[in-house]
């Protein structure tokens, strides 16, 4: 490995007991800096994202629920974690 590399390696976060292996997020990370009311966005009026409305559509049909395909980035965020709750995908489920 290339000092370089191993410099790289020294700085990034490391999964504990894996060596040098890199990894990525955080064990706990607080809502508080990591999660943003969808109201608050600059962004949040555009329209969703493609990767929303196809979650979206994913747990609407686990729901059995329809939804307009018309809805901004915010909206679509703020049904996605009710659906997630509802369906159980939700990280407390």
């Amino acid at each position: 490995m290339s000092d370089s590399n191993t410099r790289a390696n020294q700085s990034s976060p490391t999964e504990p007991g894996s060596g040098d292996r890199e990894v990525l997020g955080a064990e706990n990370p607080s809502p508080t800096n990591t999660e943003k009311d969808p109201d608050d966005w600059v962004t949040g009026d555009e329209p969703m994202t493609g990767a929303q409305r196809s979650y979206l559509d994913t747990l609407a049909r686990e729901a059995g629920e329809t939804l307009p395909a018309d809805l901004t980035k915010a909206e679509a965020s703020e049904h996605i974690d009710r659906l997630q709750q509802s369906t159980g995908r939700g990280s407390d489920g």
